[in-house]
């Protein structure tokens, strides 16, 4: 492994640091509410330099996005490996990622906040461009999978992630049943498509 140089080890800190303090903004004063120069003010550096970094609002609302996403895939990893079965592990799987999101202060922001400007505040990022989401979500559920069951064909496991993965969202966005009956469906389904393949 290459070690980091100084530089790029300070713009790491930085970055977390950044979105650290944006996630609290984010959360307190809503998409409409958050700007840059606040952000910026808070850290003690540039507006430029932040922009360097993300790119933009809606580029540092994409990375928080992705970060909440590995936080609450580490969690449904640790469901996955609770559970002897492949049912079992896709219900605690889907459980999982529905109540670590309905907790997640950031992802409340995002599906009620509206920003004020003639679109969706957030919403969007995991929905309409969710795809690094969704990308993030098959890829790690089924890398989990094939090392926990090898005989698997790999192309299905991963249209089985990714469906999973997109129903768990479309509930997430839309609750229409308890977690647990959600969880159950689709396990049921993926389970057959899986055995079917």
């Amino acid at each position: 492994m290459v070690a980091r140089s100084m530089a790029e080890r300070a713009r790491a800190l930085m970055r977390d640091e950044a979105l650290d303090a944006a996630e609290e903004l984010l959360v307190d004063r809503g998409f409409r509410g958050f700007h840059m120069r606040d952000l910026a003010v808070r850290l003690g550096i540039s507006r430029q330099t932040l922009y360097n970094e993300f790119a933009g609002k809606q580029g540092l609302a994409s990375a928080l996005v992705l970060r909440s996403t590995g936080r609450f895939l580490d969690e449904v990893e640790q469901a996955l490996a609770g559970e002897d079965g492949l049912h079992a592990a896709w219900v605690a799987a889907v459980r999982t990622a529905i109540t670590a999101t309905s907790e997640d202060p950031l992802l409340k922001s995002l599906l009620t906040g509206d920003d004020g400007e003639g679109g969706d505040g957030l919403l969007p990022l995991i929905t309409t461009e969710s795809e690094p989401v969704v990308q993030a979500a098959r890829d790690r559920a089924a890398g989990y999978l094939l090392r926990r069951w090898p005989d698997l064909d790999p192309d299905e496991v991963a249209v089985a992630a990714e469906v999973a993965t997109r129903l768990t969202i479309s509930h997430i966005v839309l609750p229409l049943h308890p977690a647990e009956r959600v969880a159950e469906q689709i396990a049921t389904v993926v389970e057959r498509y899986l055995t079917r393949a």
